[in-house]
């Protein structure tokens, strides 16, 4: 069965210069292949054979990069916005395109080993236009936790992991939701969730077990680089 996917390439990427400043974040490498390349490799291996990339910063250089996409065994569609969208917002341009079956959309600077099959199943099967993708984030405190009555201590409690979950940046759409996208708008995927709570409108969850990282930051970029061969085993990406 096709399925089609949106990956959101458009972003300045701000927060990775001096390096986007030569190409666009889409195109940073990881290994041998740029963070684009790996996507559509993962998306590819999931069934996702239809893939449009939704782009505004430096979009010649993505385009003629991937071309049409036959070399990596997809169609690839480039869409491009006159000015900047956000992330909700570029799907509205190509509605007529997406709306006859659920979707992906993935924001272009996220890597993850998520099995994308299970996750448009699990979506498939909830009556919800939204389901979106977490990631548990466990941070070490570093400080005990102190109780006390005014100067008398009553209780410490030894450093705990605080844990988080986090927006993972992967998501499943369904036709419904471009009743609810703004045309021609900037308009980000946190407006969408916030305007489906108020109104009510039902948003599944689906934890990432597997491996995810978000190279928005320098940091976070070295440190995927650094684990790229441990992570990206003979045939991960194939």
């Amino acid at each position: 069965m096709s399925r089609k996917a949106v990956i959101l390439s458009g972003g300045l990427g701000m927060r990775l210069r001096p390096f986007t400043q030569v190409i666009p974040k889409p195109l940073l490498p990881i290994g041998e292949k740029a963070v684009l390349e790996i996507q559509i490799e993962q998306l590819k291996k999931y069934g996702f054979d239809e893939i449009y990339l939704a782009t505004n910063y430096k979009s010649e250089y993505i385009e003629n990069f991937f071309g049409d996409g036959s070399r990596y065994g997809v169609k690839l569609i480039i869409s491009k916005e006159k000015e900047p969208l956000g992330t909700a917002g570029p799907i509205k341009l190509i509605e007529n395109e997406l709306k006859d079956a659920p979707f992906l959309l993935m924001n272009g600077d996220v890597i993850s080993l998520i099995d994308y099959g299970k996750f448009y199943d699990f979506a498939l099967n909830n009556e919800a236009d939204l389901t979106v993708s977490v990631k548990k984030i466990v941070t070490a405190y570093e400080f005990g936790n102190i109780f006390f009555e005014g100067d008398r201590v009553t209780h410490i409690e030894e450093k705990k992991d605080i844990v988080t979950y986090a927006l993972a940046g992967i998501y499943i759409l369904k036709k419904g939701i471009f009743d609810l996208i703004p045309q021609g708008e900037y308009f980000g995927m946190d407006k969408l969730i916030l305007k489906m709570l108020e109104m009510q409108l039902p948003i599944y969850k689906y934890e990432i077990d597997d491996y995810w990282l978000d190279i928005g930051r320098i940091d976070d970029y070295e440190k995927v680089n650094d684990s790229f061969k441990k992570v990206y085993k003979a045939g991960d990406t194939e």
